[in-house]
């Protein structure tokens, strides 16, 4: 079996794309929030944005390390 060398030269852009679109994700979800009357909705949308906030500062971790060369 043939293993794929371990490319990581697009970590970078790839960690930023992520960042990009979990942030609209954010954005999305609070204006979802604010139009919704569902109290039911909004507790949900709000704990899937900690969430998310969590994971971009994880993601903004992990570029830092790329950008360091720190992998």
């Amino acid at each position: 079996m043939k293993h794929n060398p371990d490319d990581r030269s697009d970590n970078a852009r790839r960690i930023q794309r992520n960042i990009n679109y979990t942030i609209k994700n954010i954005e999305a979800a609070e204006e979802m929030i604010a139009k919704t009357p569902d109290e039911k909705a909004k507790k949900a949308l709000a704990d899937k944005n900690e969430r998310r906030r969590r994971a971009l500062d994880a993601m903004r971790n992990e570029m830092r390390d790329e950008t360091k060369g720190g992998k």
